[in-house]
């Protein structure tokens, strides 16, 4: 599926990337699917803890799922999904965590380091790039594919 449409925001500060994420996790509805693109230390967990935030789930709750892969969190108007995919170790280890039965499920699914599962992506979804532009500074680059992930980029300015 082609990209519908992209667009980019830079962040001053890491609390603009919270921000982001909180403008965000107010949009998601059940079954959104958000993967996440950056480097290590790029700002990928500090924008899902503000996507907590927006859903209403705590974001002192959100920790990188990095060695469970992935965290649910409840508490909030709709279950959160939190993958993280940089331990992952091939789609054996993907089908392990439960990861299928999440995509389109009840809850909102943000994927971190989701590059490494292009195949098995939705094809109705929001990709985002968090990169650095400076040691506290990023750019988030947002692309939609499909009408619903297009609506999502109302989150960015």
């Amino acid at each position: 599926m082609a990209a519908v449409r992209s667009a980019s925001v830079d962040l001053p500060a890491p609390e603009a990337t919270f921000d982001l994420g909180e403008r965000l996790g107010r949009l998601l509805a059940p079954g959104d699917f958000v993967g996440l693109h950056g480097d290590l230390g790029a700002g990928k967990t500090l924008l899902v803890r503000g996507v907590a935030r927006g859903i209403g789930v705590a974001e002192g709750q959100v920790q990188s799922p990095t060695f469970t892969i992935v965290n649910s969190y409840a508490g909030g108007r709709l279950p959160l999904h939190h993958a993280d995919l940089y331990r992952l170790e091939g789609m054996d280890e993907l089908y392990a965590t439960g990861y299928f039965d999440l995509v389109g499920a009840s809850g909102a699914l943000v994927v971190e380091w989701v590059e490494r599962i292009a195949g098995a992506m939705p094809d109705e979804r929001l990709e985002i790039a968090v990169e650095r532009t400076g040691d506290l500074t990023r750019r988030a680059v947002a692309t939609a594919f499909g009408a619903r992930a297009e609506a999502l980029l109302a989150a960015f300015p």
